[in-house]
């Protein structure tokens, strides 16, 4: 319900103001701005004219404390009923001091760091003016293909929805309203745009409900659940109908089922490619689907400006679906306090505080070390800083490791793998060569890197895609390095040196030639503003690395989707019975990915003994107790993801090989012992039926534990009536 404020306001709008809230423009279009702004799609001829500018609801993309409140200002005094603006931008993952990627951070599986992160990215953003983030994005993705894996939390559901809680408790806090410092979060994208045909972004989804249920909505529900304020739709088609005009996703799904009353967004320029996708003949008829759909604001195209008056006139929609819409933007306004304060917690002053400050920058040094994830290590690792070190490599001193979603971090204010290295070798000790650019290389060069290493003791490559091959639009079919990266690390590794090989990447690789080749593999990521301290932190101990793979890496490109939460077949290849040729298998490579999800290794060993259950037997009204002893079987201090998996051996449809449904992250010092203590409860063995019912079945169950997918022990368990 309305309050008398926001009630008297709506009665007081003309339709063109109310309509005017409907629509997002870019920074450009609005009068106080000083630059450019932020654009992040194609601009289009859209129609709007100064008086649409003046009613306009939100802004996309503006940044800078004086910057925002300009335009606030400049809008307040031309809009008729004084209506602020609601400022709105990617903060995705990090404002000015950015963090590792998303993919990476779900690779610490870390909830606290992942929140701290997030609430960093608020402080900063909030004190420059802006009022929501579109983030945070929790697409479940199995395709490494697609581009904007690097802004998803990986395969699995249950990992995923931990991490969008995690965010959204970060950039909200406990009341959004009250905290000046947080932002208003909106969950992306609505829905399962993370699995595109093909791994090609924009293009076709095409599955179950049972599946779309079961696997890809948990993580947006979760969002929600956690008090997410706003939605944006996915670009994708869902079952034939654009997520943007599918009235059965938003409205029946997302509003009726789900309970959800806050603010949908389309996605830029959303709203009129319903045109291209073929539901719609013009923007008419595209307005028309979109706000049927129930979606509130068209970001950067002018479908409803030109068109939803019109449309109200023949009777196609009613005014109160227009006044539904205006009612909620109007509540969000209101709950972030603008009507009060237009310009919320801008501050010029406490921003050059706040952005980029020492204590922003340690937190994202900490997070980048906790989200890679070392590979490989054949006695290499860590390294002694009395070594000899020769650093080659495309990224032995680029700074385009940040991620192509940093929008505001500068590569002038990032720490390079060079930077990070010579924070721990002496300047006479550390040789720099890169032999090669990320996609091409000369002979000379290389000659010069081979030169370089060849008095080194080891040899450290930086390795890895630029952050435009990564990203919205950003697919790749051949998820190999270039061939110029791999030409280089044979050449070096021809020296018989020891050859350390650091990742700066978006997605999971094919690593043939990686992986066979260097004796030690650290995949880094997109590490962030203090990327190469992280890295230097983990390469010579002083951190040990606990990252934990949150996306399997495939074995190659052609077995793609691979995940280890996949369905058994009729003939599965490891059955005892199994026939040496017709089971399901490739003849040519494993069915296996070359690494499985939990994967990471440390600098110390882990042994897991003694998996006990209180029962072999269990109701839906029981709890069951599970424990499992892990030592610390090395000579350092380390954190060990304990991951516990579920399997439902006989359900009323099948069901997948295992399930995670729970995890901690434990501290061992040398030498010691912990009991890891889990319970389960009926609910973690509940799934979707044919019915769509979410219950459990009775019957048997195998609960595994272990470092990661694949190397779990197991016992079994009986769910009665």
């Amino acid at each position: 319900m309305a309050d008398n404020h926001i009630a008297s306001l709506l009665e007081q709008m003309t339709l063109n103001e109310k309509i005017g809230q409907l629509v997002q423009l870019a920074t450009p279009f609005l009068k106080g701005a000083s630059d450019g702004g932020q654009i992040t799609g194609p601009m289009k001829n859209m129609g709007i004219d100064e008086e649409s500018i003046k009613d306009t609801g939100s802004v996309l993309g503006a940044s800078g404390a004086e910057e925002i409140m300009n335009i606030q200002n400049t809008h307040l005094a031309e809009n008729r009923l004084g209506i602020p603006l609601l400022f709105m931008s990617d903060i995705i993952h990090g404002y000015k001091t950015i963090f590792p990627v998303p993919l990476a951070i779900g690779c610490s599986w870390d909830m606290e760091l992942a929140e701290k992160s997030a609430e960093i990215a608020a402080n900063e953003a909030a004190v420059s003016g802006v009022h929501v983030t579109f983030s945070p994005m929790v697409d479940l993705s199995r395709d490494p293909r697609w581009g904007r894996v690097m802004e998803s939390t990986g395969e699995d559901p249950y990992l995923n929805s931990e991490i969008a809680r995690a965010y959204v408790r970060g950039f909200q806090g406990e009341d959004v309203t009250r905290d000046l410092g947080r932002l208003a979060a909106c969950v992306k994208h609505f829905a399962a745009y993370g699995a595109p045909e093909g791994g090609r972004d924009y293009n076709t989804v095409d599955m179950s409900e049972r599946q779309l249920r079961e696997m890809y909505l948990p993580a947006y529900k979760a969002a929600l659940d956690e008090g997410c304020e706003m939605v944006m739709t996915s670009f994708n088609i869902l079952n034939g109908v654009p997520a943007t005009g599918n009235k059965p996703l938003m409205r029946d799904l997302l509003r009726d089922e789900w309970g959800f009353d806050g603010v949908l967004i389309s996605d830029w320029g959303a709203v009129k490619e319903l045109i291209p996708h073929g539901v719609a003949e013009d923007e008419k008829e595209a307005a028309q689907k979109a706000i049927t759909a129930g979606v509130d604001i068209e970001m950067m195209t002018g479908c409803y400006t030109s068109h939803l008056q019109g449309l109200i006139e023949e009777g196609a929609i009613d005014e109160e679906t227009v006044d539904e819409a205006v009612l909620r933007i109007l509540q969000l306004k209101q709950k972030l306090g603008l009507f009060d304060n237009p310009h919320r917690g801008a501050d010029p002053a406490l921003e050059e505080q706040v952005v980029l400050c020492a204590e922003h920058r340690s937190a994202a040094r900490e997070l980048a070390a906790k989200s890679s994830v070392l590979l490989k290590n054949d006695r290499v690792l860590p390294l002694n800083p009395n070594q000899k070190v020769s650093l080659i490599g495309p990224f032995a001193r680029d700074a385009d490791i940040l991620g192509p979603w940093s929008w505001l971090g500068a590569e002038e204010d990032t720490v390079t793998l060079e930077d990070g290295l010579r924070q721990y070798v002496n300047p006479d000790r550390l040789t720099i060569a890169p032999g090669c650019s990320v996609e091409s290389g000369t002979e000379e060069d290389m000659q010069a890197a081979v030169h370089a290493a060849e008095e080194a003791d080891v040899i450290i490559l930086g390795l890895g895609e630029r952050s435009y091959m990564s990203g919205e639009a950003g697919c790749r079919a051949d998820i190999r390095l270039p061939d110029a990266q791999l030409k280089l690390i044979e050449r070096v590794k021809s020296l018989g040196k020891s050859v350390v090989a650091v990742l700066f990447n978006g997605r999971p690789l094919d690593l043939h030639g990686v992986l066979d080749e260097a004796d030690a593999v650290l995949e880094a990521w997109y590490p962030g503003t203090e990327g190469g301290s992280a890295v230097a932190d983990l390469l010579f101990g002083a951190v040990n690395p606990s990252g934990r793979l949150a996306m399997s890496f495939p074995y190659t490109v052609g077995q793609v989707p691979v995940y280890y939460n996949h369905f058994n077949t009729g003939r599965p290849k490891d059955a005892p019975d199994a026939q040496e040729r017709f089971v399901s298998q490739y003849l040519d490579i494993p069915n296996e990915p070359m690494l499985p999800f939990g994967f990471g290794l440390s600098y110390t060993t882990y042994e897991y003994s003694n998996l006990t259950l209180s029962s072999d037997t269990m109701t839906a009204w029981d709890s069951l107790h599970v424990s499992v002893n892990v030592t610390n079987t090395g000579e350092a201090a380390g954190e060990e993801v304990v991951q516990l998996y579920i399997r439902d051996v006989a359900g009323e449809i099948v069901r997948p090989v295992n399930e995670l449904k729970d995890f901690q992250k434990i501290v061992l010092e040398p030498g010691e012992t912990k009991t890891i203590a889990f319970t389960i409860t009926e609910d973690q063995l509940r799934y979707h039926h044919a019915n769509l019912d979410y219950t459990s079945d009775p019957g048997r169950f195998q609960v595994s534990i272990g470092p990661n997918s694949q190397n779990i022990t197991t016992r079994t368990f009986t769910l009665t009536d």
